[in-house]
């Protein structure tokens, strides 16, 4: 009962603090709407469990054997993250704030991008490796291993909801459209902060 508390605990508070993931959601749900934004949550959530499955089955050998791999995974991540937030920050199209029309995404390449920001989120991989590395203990089921790795997935999914639920309300969305190139290099220039000092550590 202790250790799932303590995992509990933990993920709630590592899911609400701020980061790409939360970054990401907000930019999809103001620019494209609700829908697309909970989608984009749908995709951060799965994205979870690649941390979940590379943590259970062998990141120690990864660390261990091949660190320049993970080391290269997590630069790959940060890089993304500068990527994104170059063309958040440097966006020219405005979007209308009319829903009737087609987003300018589609819910595949929203779930995509979901995805690949968790994926390639050392936020995340800290997360989910220190999680599993220091409150799981190896007597611990594989099944109740998997069971903390879909509570984390489910973490996730419900916050960056909430997050898309409420960034893409009628009234906040239309004042974040009002003053969009102000919205755009706001979260493109948090993306790239957040890129760049990842990118640092790793170097």
């Amino acid at each position: 009962m202790t250790e799932l508390i303590a995992v509990a605990l933990i993920t709630v508070l590592a899911v609400i603090s701020p980061g790409p993931d939360f970054a990401m959601v907000t930019r999809y749900s103001y620019l494209f709407g609700r829908r697309t934004g909970l989608v984009c949550a749908a995709g951060i959530a799965l994205g979870v469990q690649v941390h979940v499955f590379y943590t259970m089955f062998g990141v120690s050998l990864l660390a261990h054997y091949a660190q320049s791999v993970l080391q290269g995974i997590k630069l790959a991540g940060a890089c993304y993250l500068v990527y994104m937030g170059w063309k958040t920050f440097f966006n020219r199209s405005q979007v209308d704030r009319d829903l009737s029309d087609r987003p300018a995404v589609s819910g595949w390449q929203s779930l995509y991008s979901g995805f690949l920001t968790n994926a390639l989120n050392p936020k995340t991989t800290l997360f989910v490796v220190s999680t599993y590395t220091q409150l799981v203990s190896p007597g611990t089921s594989l099944g109740r291993q998997f069971g903390y790795g879909l509570f984390m997935s489910l973490a996730h999914w419900t916050w960056f909801s909430i997050v898309a639920w409420s960034i893409s309300s009628a009234l906040l969305r239309r004042a974040l459209l009002d003053h969009q190139r102000t919205a755009d290099r706001a979260v493109g220039a948090i993306l790239m902060a957040l890129g760049g000092a990842l990118a640092v550590a790793q170097v």
